[in-house]
């Protein structure tokens, strides 16, 4: 059987508009797709450059194939199970950053390229004072970001006329405006011109986005079936809901360079994006980040296992209606449908999304979601949030039980202190402090709140002595969490 190519299927040619910092599932299951419907309905004329933020073969595997993949839509349309697949062609091709580094350098050149996409993912959202202008490539996404729009601004004498839309997909809070701000300051570290920096802030619109749609990707279990549909192989299949939201932010004009109008796309350019971002992080990937840990220990594998699960799911439900819509402001109706549409959506039997997965990095991503969660309930209720709190001790204690992906100062950390703790060298009490007080892990000290280190330290001794099944059956049945101002 062939594989997927330009050679099996016709592919259409369009010109380079969009450099995109990323080759993984998401942006190829979100993005990618919604810059093809773009193409076929409103005559875009748009195709994507990719590079990897990180190392990865995907960029030889994308090229191999031309660019071309599948996705594949499944799931529940007005309560009817709809299956539908299509190939994209919206990828030019893939730069290697480690390999061809001047090839990325000339296409800051291209006159046509107006939008940057990423989604380096929330630990990616960072700057990182040893990346160098001459470094080739730069470490990280954003010095690599850095590094392009200066080349561009030398390509064209900083003319105006050639800045770029830039549209970080990260979860992160204000993700465009901290994006500039990280440019910026490679630009003081660099000791690059105020010119550049003028063309930074006058050239280039950077908004703040909201991404939303569940894209587990890569379908291991139904590979030999869906190759057998397709009749080619194809190595970056990659499979999603029906589901999506892009919520952009950004000035009026840009409905006319986006023309999503007509074409069936949720794809929205607002002047406040903060609605629609409070509603999904919290809910959607507040339940997620929530739930993975937790899941994990369990020795479940899948995000629909982890809802359908009787003590899993039912946390899950009490931990969305009991702790994270109480904090939300809005409407609470909206608020509850959207929860629910939420978990059903979590269900999806069509989507295998594996927890694995959603475990990268995921103590930046509790820090991002979960912890604005449980201040702001402290903040309402003057009382701590149990759920949160022992699926945050479920998150540290993850770290002690499995290998997880994570960056090396999280790991560094964690791993140390449980040592410490396996050594007798601390206590559970000494260990609970010394992570809540680490500002590297979760961004703040959190010993602060009255309370915290006790509940803690309490719940990962019930998790470490009695197990997972009988500490959280406890959590759902006598939340005995009272305190919780902030000292």
């Amino acid at each position: 059987m062939e594989r997927l190519s330009s050679k099996t299927h016709a592919k259409r040619i369009f010109p380079e508009r969009i450099l995109q910092f990323g080759e993984g599932n998401f942006l190829r299951g979100f993005a990618d797709w919604q810059i093809q419907i773009l193409n076929e309905k409103k005559g875009f004329n748009g195709s994507c450059v990719v590079v990897q933020p990180r190392g990865s073969s995907k960029i030889e595997r994308l090229n191999r194939q031309d660019g071309l993949y599948t996705l594949y839509l499944e799931g529940l349309k007005e309560g009817i199970p709809v299956k539908e697949h299509m190939v994209i062609d919206s990828i030019s091709r893939g730069i290697n950053l480690q390999t061809d580094y001047e090839e990325f350098i000339r296409l800051a050149g291209q006159k046509e390229l107006r939008f940057i996409i990423s989604n380096a993912t929330e630990a990616g959202m960072v700057f990182d004072p040893d990346d160098r202008l001459e470094d080739r490539p730069q470490k990280g996404f954003t010095g690599k970001l850095a590094g392009f729009l200066y080349h561009r601004y030398l390509a064209f004498k900083g003319d105006e006329k050639y800045g770029c839309i830039i549209l970080p997909c990260e979860l992160v809070e204000e993700n465009g405006g901290k994006l500039k701000g990280i440019i910026l300051q490679y630009a003081d570290s660099w000791n690059l011109s105020e010119d550049f920096k003028c063309w930074i802030d006058h050239a280039n619109v950077f908004c703040s986005t909201l991404v939303d749609r569940i894209v587990p990707g890569f379908p291991k279990d139904s590979l030999e079936e869906k190759t057998e549909e397709l009749g080619y192989e194809d190595e970056l299949l990659v499979t999603g809901e029906h589901y999506h939201l892009w919520a952009i932010e950004g000035p009026s004009w840009l409905k006319d360079e986006l023309p999503a109008e007509g074409t069936g796309l949720n794809l929205v350019i607002t002047d406040d994006i903060t609605p629609f971002r409070t509603r999904k992080v919290r809910i959607l990937n507040g339940a997620h980040t929530a739930m993975t840990p937790l899941a994990l220990l369990s020795g479940l594998e899948t995000v629909e296992e982890s809802v359908k699960h009787p003590e899993v799911g039912l946390f899950i439900k009490k931990l969305i209606e009991e702790e994270i819509l109480p904090a939300l402001d809005g409407d609470r109706k909206e608020l509850e449908q959207y929860a629910e549409e939420v978990m059903n959506r979590f269900a999806n039997p069509y989507i295998k999304h594996y927890l694995k997965s959603i475990s990268l990095n995921s103590v930046s991503k509790f820090s991002a979601r979960n912890l604005p969660a449980l201040l702001d309930y402290i903040k309402e209720e003057g009382k701590l949030p149990a759920k949160i709190v022992f699926s945050l001790c479920c998150l540290l204690y993850l770290y002690k039980k499995m290998d997880v992906e994570d960056s090396s100062t999280v790991l560094e950390i964690l791993l140390s202190e449980w040592k410490s703790f396996e050594k007798k060298q601390i206590g559970i009490e000494q260990l609970s402090a010394n992570l809540l007080k680490e500002q590297k892990l979760l961004g703040r000290d959190l010993t602060g709140i009255a309370g915290l280190k006790e509940a803690v330290a309490g719940y990962l001794r019930e998790i470490e002595e009695t197990g997972i099944e009988k500490a959280l059956q406890r959590v759902i049945d006598k939340p005995v969490l009272a305190r919780g101002e902030l000292e």
